[in-house]
């Protein structure tokens, strides 16, 4: 394949509105303008496809309803088959998806990535199947709730939604065809321009979800945390890593979200310490992050008790 191949990826639950989303994209000749495009359904759903809408020679329908047919091989054997410009999947909201990111051939990349839901359910789904919204939630670059209510709880759906990600935009879709904007304003819990920024224990998860999402900002910042250390052998006697463990969404997620440390001198910590951090945030590439990412700088550290609640999350 000598050709990048866009995917656009269409999330969520048995009756939130991908199906319909699909059809309106391609009877729009905005988005449907000749582009060889390849459709792949992960399930069969209430609602189905009107093909007669916008079929041509340009669109490929299969389907691909079993989880063990979602392999690199047979995406590559679909490409091979029609020779598409583009890929659109409607995915099954049941199938986790890290399945489909290991499936994809090498040169077929996420070009948009949405979930759908209805808005009636949306909070239910959450209560039940906490673990697969999660895994739709933290990628996708807007969630779109269908069928609004006249009332529904805006502030309990905005904290779900940003308890995974501050970066998806949320939008309400009404049964009158009216469109409304998640507005509500998310101040962090603590001052990003003061002179040292002051994480307390329960704000622990909230500021390293942000720091990852929004890097360069604390470039240069200096930072005072709690954190659990972790010794590693490559990081010689001058560092290790602090940070803490983290929940997202239940115990068989939780992750020790940590960043490297260095200090001026040796440092007698030991693994499972816990330590209070003072350290300045410099961004830039590190063999642990394989990539550029935030190396505190000590300032000041001190042994400190665990907090009460050890696991950090974002209730």
């Amino acid at each position: 394949m000598a050709n990048k191949i866009p995917v656009y990826v269409f999330t969520g639950f048995l009756e939130g509105g991908k199906t319909h989303i699909i059809q309106e994209s391609m009877e729009d000749q905005r988005f449907n303008s000749g582009e060889k495009t390849l459709l792949i359904m992960c399930e069969e759903g209430i609602e189905e496809l009107d093909l007669d809408r916008f079929w041509g020679k340009n669109v490929y329908l299969e389907l691909l309803d079993d989880p063990e047919m979602l392999t690199r091989d047979y995406l590559t054997l679909l490409y091979k088959k029609h020779k598409i410009d583009r890929v659109i999947i409607e995915y099954n909201g049941m199938w986790l998806l890290s399945k489909l990111y290991a499936a994809l051939p090498a040169d077929w990349f996420i070009f948009q990535n949405m979930m759908f839901a209805d808005a009636k359910t949306f909070l239910t789904y959450n209560a039940n199947m906490r673990q697969l919204m999660v895994d739709k939630l933290q990628d996708c670059e807007m969630i779109v709730l269908n069928r609004t209510p006249e009332v529904i709880d805006k502030e309990e759906i905005h904290r779900v939604v940003r308890s995974v990600s501050t970066r998806a935009s949320i939008t309400y879709d009404y049964p009158d065809g009216h469109v409304e904007y998640d507005e509500i304003e998310d101040p962090l819990p603590f001052d990003i321009d003061a002179p040292v920024i002051d994480i307390k224990d329960e704000d622990y998860a909230v500021w390293y979800r942000d720091l990852a999402e929004d890097t360069e900002k604390y470039d240069g910042k200096t930072v005072r945390f709690k954190g659990i250390v972790a010794r590693d052998r490559a990081l010689g006697k001058n560092g290790l890593v602090i940070g803490r463990h983290v929940m997202t969404c239940c115990a068989d997620d939780i992750a020790y979200n940590a960043l490297v440390c260095y200090f001026p001198t040796a440092t007698n910590f030991k693994t499972r310490d816990w330590t209070v951090v003072t350290a300045k945030i410099k961004i830039e590439k590190h063999k642990l992050y394989g990539r550029p990412g935030p190396v505190l700088y000590a300032e000041k550290t001190e042994f400190a008790t665990k907090p009460t609640q050890e696991v950090a999350t974002f209730y």
